[in-house]
């Protein structure tokens, strides 16, 4: 097996792996494109974390809508959200609640190093009795890292029941169909869903830097070319908050593995490390890559 390092900023035309020698794009499966998915990946992590927050602060405390005991956080103090009913106004059972995020137009950091600008636009029904909740989300300018993203998406969180080994905590599951237009203008589609669990650090609402979070799921990524790619998580995605402090990229376990007509390709995150390297193999080549920005 072979092993090199790649930089996956710099692969956008100069490497590409293919199973046979057609030159025909459409069958080959690329590091560019792993690179390219795992950008998106990161975006829907720092969305999940966005628009649960949000949620959550409304539940935590119905006038204000704020709250220091949230169980994640990855705002910054240049992100400006306002809400209907207005804040200081009582939410009561049954509400619409509409919340605005605004990141502003020259790029607002998160907490976790990651540059967003533009607005989501977040509205749910307010039901503290509710076990199920739908969180409706809209991106208006919305970029992530100089990614453009459009579309209209919903989640569905869900609590669990109290048990021997757990706290009642949020599974989020999101129906995703998204446009990301990438700074070079080439725009990649993404239908499909993801299932977000938090696994640890629940229990402990006023710090999130030890949240780790269990991620499952399937997709159809559609390429500028229009070749069709399907993306299934086969070994849960685990999300490490502590990993913050050492690398921006928070995916340090789990396998992806990609299929485009008869080639198959996988992308391991490792074993836990709060690294940014990945391991992409296809026909029995391996190359570790750098993910993230």
């Amino acid at each position: 097996m072979k092993t090199k390092i790649f930089f996956l900023g710099l692969l956008l035309t100069v490497f590409t792996i293919s199973c046979t020698k057609d030159k025909d794009d459409t069958a080959s499966i690329t590091a560019e494109e792993a690179s390219i998915n795992s950008k998106i990946d990161i975006a829907n992590n720092d969305v999940s974390d966005i628009v649960e927050e949000q949620e959550a602060n409304t539940y935590a405390n119905p006038t204000t809508g704020k709250s220091n005991e949230v169980a994640f956080s990855t705002f910054s103090i240049c992100a400006t959200i306002t809400r209907v009913p207005a804040f200081g106004t009582a939410v009561i059972p049954g509400t619409l609640v509409t919340k605005t995020i605004d990141f502003g137009t020259s790029g607002c950091a998160l907490n976790n190093g990651n540059i967003v600008k533009g607005k989501i636009i977040i509205n749910y029904t307010y039901e503290p009795q509710a076990i199920s909740h739908t969180i409706n989300y809209q991106f208006v300018d919305f970029y992530h890292n100089s990614i453009k993203y459009v579309g209209n998406k919903s989640f569905t969180r869900t609590m669990t029941a109290n048990s021997g080994s757990s706290i009642s905590h949020p599974i989020v599951t999101m129906d995703m169909d998204i446009t990301a237009t990438f700074p070079n203008g080439n725009i990649y589609t993404r239908v499909g869903n993801r299932t977000r669990e938090i696994v640890s650090g629940y229990d402990t609402p006023s710090t999130w830097t030890d949240n780790i979070y269990q991620v499952t799921g399937s997709w159809t990524t559609t390429f500028p070319n229009t070749t069709e790619q399907t993306s299934t998580i086969t070994s849960p995605l685990l999300i490490k908050m502590s990993c913050v402090s050492v690398n921006k990229p928070l995916i340090v376990q789990g396998v992806i593995t990609f299929v485009r007509n008869s080639h198959t390709a996988t992308l391991d995150y490792g074993n836990g490390n709060c690294d940014n390297l990945a391991v992409f193999t296809i026909n029995g080549n391996s190359y570790n890559i750098v993910i993230g920005n």
